[in-house]
């Protein structure tokens, strides 16, 4: 996270005459961008979305704020920029004193670990699967898609053997920090993943795509704000 440099503050002021509650950059498909909407959604923290219809086509306001140019970004009346998803999730949690424990709850070694694995080695092996024509990687999709379910799918399915929710009884902030991945690792070859022998994630996973909280996260922003 971050506050406003000299040369952000003249893109701040026009912002700060439009926002009401916070502003997120987001955009439907991200991941990242999909569990801090989740985030935000279930901790009761209102917020305005700036939508990003193409990755391609970023806002200028968004990019002076914000150089590193990717999704989301969140922008607090105070001047602050929230940088990374996972911030934007704990900052979340925090305004309301995380009053159900979700990000108490995600916080155990096991969540971490699983969490830490999916944004690093699992998300790494995702591209390669999903987009093997954007990597020059004489391994193939087929290893990285395997190599995919050994550091992540695998151990999941054995904590969801034990518990439904990674949360436990309850969701936590883990499930909805990992389920975007997982939900895009899916689509790549849903056959092939329905195959998996792994119904105890899977069940997870159908949970999740049917929530009522997903459900909002993917829902359209009817107007991006207009900065004068």
């Amino acid at each position: 996270m971050s506050k406003f440099a000299t040369g952000k503050k003249a893109s701040f002021r026009r912002l700060q005459g439009q926002m009401s509650n916070p502003l997120l950059y987001t955009y439907r498909r991200c991941p990242y961008a999909m569990r801090a909407r989740m985030a935000l959604l279930q901790a009761g923290v209102a917020y305005q979305a700036h939508e990003l219809t193409s990755l391609r086509d970023k806002p200028a306001e968004m990019l002076a704020m914000s150089p590193k140019g990717t999704v989301p970004v969140l922008v607090l009346a105070n001047g602050e920029v929230l940088e990374q998803s996972l911030d934007i999730m704990k900052w979340a949690y925090e305004q309301t004193s995380d009053k159900d424990t979700w990000w108490a709850r995600a916080q155990t070694s096991v969540n971490q670990q699983l969490w830490s694995v999916c944004d690093a080695d699992f998300k790494r092996h995702l591209d390669r699967y999903k987009y093997p024509q954007r990597y020059s990687d004489a391994l193939g999709a087929d290893h990285h898609a395997s190599q995919a379910v050994a550091v992540l799918l695998e151990p999941l399915e054995v904590q969801l053997k034990e518990q439904r929710q990674l949360g436990g009884a309850t969701p936590c902030a883990a499930d909805i920090g990992i389920f975007p991945f997982v939900r895009q690792f899916a689509a790549v070859n849903p056959e092939w993943f329905e195959a998996l022998p792994l119904p105890a994630l899977k069940a997870w996973l159908a949970g999740w795509l049917a929530h009522s909280l997903f459900e909002q996260a993917m829902a359209k922003a009817a107007k991006n704000p207009k900065i004068d």
